[in-house]
Parts: structure tokens; C-alpha cells; sequence
């Protein structure tokens, strides 16, 4: 699933994040999410979080939801 939609994404989730550095190579970071930084619905470019590590970046995809 991927991480455009703010509804699929939830804290707790498991996810993969590209970093603001990581655009041009496309270097997916993965962890778990903290708090939800982009108010609108969706977003095309993906859903910018924190994870619990404090790394911002934007949702490419959705790995587990929390229990």
C-alpha cells in the first residue's frame, strides 16, 4: 500500500520513508511512525511522519498497521 492517503496511516504503523536527502537516489528508511505531519487528505508525493527514531520524511509505503 502506498502513502498517499492520510486514512491509511496511523501511529504505531510500520512504514518506508524517502527522507528530504534521500529524494534523488529514492533510499527508503524504515520505521515506525510517530505522529502525522501533513494535514490534508492525501498528498501525491506521499504523507510526510515522524517516526519514533525523529527522522521526518514522506510515506512510500505502508508495511504493517498497529495492532
Amino acid at each position: 500500500m502506498d502513502g498517499s492517503k492520510r486514512s491509511d496511516i496511523k501511529p504505531g504503523a510500520r512504514v518506508r520513508i524517502v527522507l528530504k536527502e534521500d529524494q534523488r537516489s529514492g533510499k527508503l528508511t524504515e520505521g515506525i511512525v510517530s505522529n502525522i505531519l501533513t494535514n490534508s487528505p492525501n498528498h501525491p508525493h506521499g504523507i510526510k511522519v515522524r517516526l519514533t527514531t525523529g527522522l521526518v520524511g514522506r510515506v512510500k509505503e505502508i508495511l504493517a498497521d498497529p495492532q
